[in-house]
């Protein structure tokens, strides 16, 4: 078959637009985590909201150690399609919401090993029912509590956890020293697409704020946020810190990437319907910044598309616009070589975020 000559398969009668993943790229990914949980003995979760392609859940559970959600549904996903389909390796289901339901939490607890807490007000609403669970069923469920170290490095706000004024997780001004019991770990999270040198700076003020209190503590979970398939990312560095938190407080250590699982793997092929002009050339693309790629308009983000280059940096230059009735549904501006035709097939590389 023909291949495309950006990408290594045949999308001439493909119908669009569609989301692609290649399954090649995805295992180098997979492979480059494991050898993080190979060289620290730390466990390594696929977090859904990154990547909930349940297709690749039993690839994915053959490398990495299970799941995480925020939703009774996305826990349920990550139940059903990854850890009890793999059935050479115990896989864990993990969950964290900033304020459960009660009418779900039976069956949350039903369906996972790991429960995070968003405040002390939600443990102690819940702890007893967890602790009726347990001996009414026999199975453990490790809960844990979520804290907010005050610090990172985000930059868009939109997706800063621990920004001011942030709901999620436990202050310092707020912890309560009195009401740990029954608690198994803490979780942060304070990263987005970042390296293991904000994970470093995270760490650091963790520690000064926490520290003394993970003594008493059987895991800690880094969150999500961890780039660590991206090309630049210091892995040394980050197994220096995951080895260092295991070995001075005794506490196995999680780590949650979504993106960083399907970063680079994916692509989305678009086709143009149309050309119009106001003021400039304007490609209607049949692929929707709103419904296929909302971060484009929420982050926002400039998804590459192969062959193209900046605005007049090319010689053709055209903004592209998805086929919806929101005026502000614009993938953004683009410039090629040559001029593009109704029915060409663009391909966009999603790089920031795979929704599925």
């Amino acid at each position: 078959m023909p291949k495309n000559k950006y990408i290594d398969m045949d999308i001439t009668n493909l119908p669009t637009p569609a989301f692609i993943v290649d399954e090649r790229l995805l295992r180098k990914n997979l492979e480059i985590l494991k050898s993080v949980i190979d060289r620290t003995g730390c466990k390594i979760l696929l977090a859904q909201k990154g990547f909930s392609m349940f297709y690749f859940y039993p690839l994915i559970g053959k490398y990495l150690n299970g799941t995480t959600a925020s939703s009774l549904f996305e826990a349920r996903l990550g139940y059903e399609e990854m850890e009890l389909k793999n059935t050479e390796r115990k896989l864990e289901t993990h969950i964290f919401n900033p304020s459960y339901r009660e009418d779900e939490f039976d069956e949350i607890m039903e369906i996972t090993n790991h429960i995070v807490f968003n405040s002390f007000n939600q443990w102690n609403k819940f702890k007893d029912k967890v602790r009726e669970f347990e001996e009414k069923n026999g199975k453990k469920i490790s809960c844990g509590l979520r804290l907010n170290p005050e610090f990172s490095e985000v930059e868009t706000e939109i997706y800063n956890p621990a920004g001011r004024f942030s709901r999620f997780g436990v202050t310092l001004e707020n912890f309560r020293e009195d009401e740990l019991e029954g608690l198994d770990g803490f979780h942060f999270h304070a990263l987005c697409e970042q390296n293991s040198d904000a994970l470093e700076n995270v760490l650091k003020i963790f520690e000064k704020k926490f520290g003394k209190y993970l003594y008493d503590m059987k895991w800690l979970n880094f969150g999500g946020g961890h780039h660590i398939t991206r090309a630049d990312y210091d892995i040394e560095k980050l197994i220096k810190w995951i080895n260092y938190i295991k070995e001075k407080y005794d506490v196995e250590v999680y780590l949650e990437p979504g993106e960083a699982v399907a970063l680079n793997t994916g692509f989305l092929v678009s086709e143009v319907l149309d050309i119009t002009k106001n003021e400039m050339d304007i490609l209607l693309m049949d692929t929707s910044a709103s419904c296929h790629m909302p971060d484009v308009i929420e982050m926002p983000y400039r998804p590459f598309i192969f062959g193209s280059g900046m605005p007049d940096e090319k010689k053709y230059t055209y903004k592209l616009g998805g086929p919806t009735c929101l005026a502000g549904d614009i993938i953004g501006d683009y410039s090629f070589d040559e001029a593009v035709k109704v029915g060409d097939k663009l391909i966009l590389l999603i790089w920031h975020i795979i929704v599925w």
